[in-house]
């Protein structure tokens, strides 16, 4: 499986899907988020949780970063819209080799703005080694990207790092949304933080929004954003492309069917 992974980078076999991220209140677009798909040629659709692992422990995770980055810049340059689009960082990427180098050559190349782009970092990324993570983060934001924290309340949680790396966005796992319309420590987590998001005047996201009850849970909220299957699943680029159409034809936000049959 992994000389198969190192081939499929090398030779095109992934692909890039994009998922929504919507406002609450109205359900306005505002962001994408990128995920890497990789079919398998034998095996069919092998899972991130299975392939990203593979990639960090063999060490192809630098090129498979790379590559995300590349084609992620290199399709968003060519929007119709020029919306925001969210890309996952590995913690490898940040505690190995020029980031911000390697991401300012990759802008220059495709032609891609810097303030369209979103990296998000998990927490296990500023444990590993604090003050490289410190100033590779300074670097990126000093071009005109937006951090965004994921996983937000999973890891190792500290406010030290909402102050010291200045991020802009939090994203509440779905681990959280899943439950919150009937277990009560999962909403009181949510809205925790929610409050933490507006009283640092943070944007954040839901992930994994897939019943009209939870949606209506974070209109509660007051505002924020979401993504999951109740607006939209992941899109390849060509019904990506079909979705913005349909956004921009349609005369009020509206749920995407799914594309699964």
């Amino acid at each position: 499986l992994q000389m198969d992974l190192q081939k499929a980078i090398a030779e095109g076999g992934l692909s890039v899907f994009y998922q929504p991220q919507v406002r609450v209140s109205d359900g306005e677009l505002l962001a994408f988020e990128a995920l890497v798909r990789w079919t398998h040629p034998v095996h069919g659709q092998v899972p991130p949780i299975t392939f990203v692992p593979l990639a960090e422990e063999s060490g192809l995770m630098p090129e498979l970063g790379e590559w995300v980055l590349r084609t992620v810049c290199r399709e968003a340059a060519g929007w119709r819209r020029p919306l925001r689009v969210a890309v996952n960082l590995s913690p490898i990427q940040i505690i190995q080799g020029d980031l911000p180098a390697l991401v300012h050559s990759i802008l220059i190349e495709t032609g891609m703005s810097a303030e369209r782009l979103e990296l998000e970092v998990t927490e296990s990324v500023l444990i590993k080694d604090m003050d490289r993570a410190l100033r590779t983060l300074r670097r990126l934001k000093a071009f005109g990207i937006r951090i965004a924290m994921d996983d937000f309340g999973t890891g190792y949680s500290s406010l030290s790092y909402l102050k010291r790396f200045r991020l802009q966005k939090l994203k509440i796992d779905q681990s959280f949304v899943r439950d919150l319309s009937w277990d009560t420590d999962d909403a009181a987590i949510v809205r925790a933080i929610a409050a933490l998001s507006h009283s640092l005047r943070l944007r954040f996201v839901a992930e994994g929004v897939e019943r009209p009850e939870q949606l209506d849970f974070l209109r509660s909220l007051g505002s924020g954003e979401y993504q999951g299957y109740l607006h939209s699943e992941p899109l390849p680029a060509d019904a990506f492309e079909h979705y913005l159409r349909r956004r921009a034809a349609a005369p009020a936000p509206a749920a995407v069917p799914s594309l699964a049959h």
